[in-house]
C-alpha cells in the first residue's frame, strides 16, 4: 500500500511540474515576480518546520544583533526569494542570449571570466543565494559553457524536466555517480565547472569543516580538491536580486596564493569571499535549509535545534576529507 501511494505521489509531482514548466511561461515578468512574493509568503506560513529551521539558523548565526521580528521578517522573505528561483527557473525558456541583459546584469562576470582568458578554464564556486539558476543559465548564454554535477531528485520522474531547463544554454549536467572523476576530466581539457558549495555534506563523505557564521559546518573539498589537482582557478560567484524582478551577478575575486593551502583552507577562503554580502543582505540565501547539521565536541557557540554530536565530525575537523570518487584516480 506504502509503494502504492508513493507511485501515486510520484506521478501527481511530475504532472503538477510538467503544467508548471508549460504555464509559468506564459506569464508576464510582472505578474511571475508577485506570484512567486505571494507563494512564498503562504509556503512560510504552511512550512512550519522549514519556519522554525530558518528562524534557529537566524539566532545561532546573529544572535542578539536582529530582534525576533527581524528574523520573521528575514525568514518569510527568504522563502520568497526561493519561490522567486524556482518560478524564474520555469520561466527561463523565455531567456535568449539576446534579452539576456534586459533581466541579468553579467558585467561583473564578464569582466572577471576575462582573467580566465582564452580558455575560461575554471570552477565557479556558487551558493544559493537569490537565483543560483540564472546564474548558470546566464554563464552559458555569455559562451562560458561548463560540465555540472546535478542532485537527483527522489522522484527520478522530475530530473528529465530540470535537465532540459538547465541545458538549455549550453552546459552539460551530469549524475552524481563518478561524477567528481568526470569533473577531473574535463577541467584537464580546460573545461569549466560549477559546484554549489554551501551545502552541508556528512563529514564520512569528502568533507571538511569551516567556519560559517562562526559555527562550524561541514561542506565539500571537491572545489579545493580539483584545484589543487588541475590547477584550475577558482571563482567564487553569487547572484543578488534587483528591485522588480532583476538580479545581478557578484563574480568575486580568484582565490589565489592557495600553494601552501590544503582544503580546509581553500574552502574556507571561498565561503569568506561569501559571508559579508550575506550579512549585508540575509534574506535572499535559503536559511530554511539545515546548515548546520553536526555539533563540533567543544561548543563555544548556541548552535540550531536540530544539530546533533558525530564523532566523524570532530575527526574532520582535524582532517580534511576527500570527496567522494576521488580516491579512484
Amino acid at each position: 500500500m506504502r509503494s502504492l501511494w508513493k507511485q501515486f505521489r510520484y506521478r501527481v509531482e511530475w504532472l503538477a511540474l510538467l503544467t508548471a514548466a508549460k504555464v509559468v511561461p506564459l506569464l508576464s515578468r510582472k505578474a511571475c515576480f508577485r506570484l512567486a512574493n505571494f507563494l512564498g509568503a503562504l509556503m512560510s506560513i504552511l512550512d512550519r518546520h522549514g519556519r522554525k529551521v530558518a528562524l534557529s539558523n537566524l539566532e545561532a548565526a546573529f544572535g542578539n544583533e536582529l530582534s525576533i521580528l527581524q528574523r520573521k521578517k528575514i525568514a518569510r522573505e527568504s522563502f520568497q526569494h526561493f519561490a522567486r528561483t524556482m518560478l524564474d527557473f520555469l520561466w527561463s525558456p523565455r531567456l535568449t542570449r539576446e534579452n539576456l541583459s534586459r533581466y541579468i546584469d553579467m558585467q561583473s562576470f564578464e569582466e572577471a571570466a576575462r582573467a580566465t582568458a582564452p580558455e575560461h578554464n575554471f570552477i565557479m564556486a556558487c551558493y544559493h543565494y537569490s537565483n543560483f539558476e540564472w546564474l548558470s543559465l546566464g554563464c552559458g548564454y555569455l559562451d562560458v559553457k561548463g560540465t555540472i554535477i546535478s542532485q537527483e531528485f527522489k522522484n527520478s520522474r522530475l530530473d528529465p524536466i530540470f535537465k532540459k531547463i538547465r541545458e538549455q544554454s549550453g552546459h552539460e549536467f551530469i549524475p552524481r555517480d563518478r561524477g567528481i572523476i568526470r569533473l577531473y576530466k574535463v577541467l584537464r581539457r580546460k573545461g569549466t565547472t560549477a559546484l554549489l558549495v554551501d551545502l552541508t555534506v556528512p563529514p564520512n563523505q569528502g568533507a571538511v569543516t569551516i567556519d560559517c557564521f562562526g559555527l562550524k559546518t561541514s561542506v565539500t573539498s571537491a572545489h579545493a580538491w580539483l584545484h589543487q589537482k588541475t590547477g584550475a582557478s577558482i571563482m567564487p560567484a553569487h547572484c543578488e536580486p534587483l528591485p522588480h524582478g532583476g538580479y545581478r551577478v557578484v563574480a568575486h575575486p580568484l582565490i589565489t596564493n592557495t600553494t601552501e593551502m590544503d582544503l580546509q583552507q581553500i574552502a574556507q577562503a571561498c565561503w569568506d569571499s561569501f559571508e559579508p554580502y550575506v550579512r549585508q543582505n540575509p534574506a535572499p540565501w535559503l536559511w530554511m535549509y539545515k546548515h548546520w547539521r553536526y555539533l563540533p565536541a567543544q561548543l563555544e557557540r548556541s548552535y540550531p535545534f536540530y544539530a546533533q554530536f558525530s564523532p566523524e565530525f570532530d575527526a574532520t575537523e582535524k582532517t580534511a576529507g576527500l570527496p567522494a570518487g576521488a580516491t579512484e584516480l
